[in-house]
């Protein structure tokens, strides 16, 4: 098994995806949603599977592009959150708390994307 060494972005990823799987498990056990939760399970903790196989990348376009993929999961999984909040089917004080938590994971995402694409260019250069 290959060893990792901690990364921000793999600590949020899981942390997130944690807390997308208890946010589904009351969103079906207490209000009784099933399809949005079900998306928001999807998107939400795909957002960490596609971090490790950017890690696990055989080039540095494979982990450019699997993080392009969680990039977009992430956005997802803001969208599923606002949809839910917006139908009130979590609170202002939940949606907020994990609004913040997926978009700061966003922020690490794009900002691994930027620093890679400037390594590249800057390796073309040399």
């Amino acid at each position: 098994m290959k060893k990792f060494m901690p990364s921000p972005m793999r600590e949020k990823s899981m942390s997130l995806a944690i807390r997308i799987v208890h946010l589904h498990k009351y969103l079906v056990g207490e209000k009784k949603e099933y399809v949005l939760s079900k998306q928001l399970l999807r998107s939400g903790t795909s957002i960490g599977a596609n971090i490790r196989e950017a890690q696990n990348g055989v080039s540095g376009a494979d982990f450019s592009h699997k993080l392009g993929i969680a990039q977009k999961e992430a956005d997802e999984t803001l969208y599923w959150l606002e949809l839910l909040h917006q139908t009130d089917c979590i609170t202002e004080t939940a949606f907020q708390s994990i609004q913040k938590d997926t978009e700061e994971l966003l922020r690490i995402i794009r900002s691994a994307i930027l620093t890679r694409k400037e390594n590249k260019l800057l390796d073309s250069l040399r």
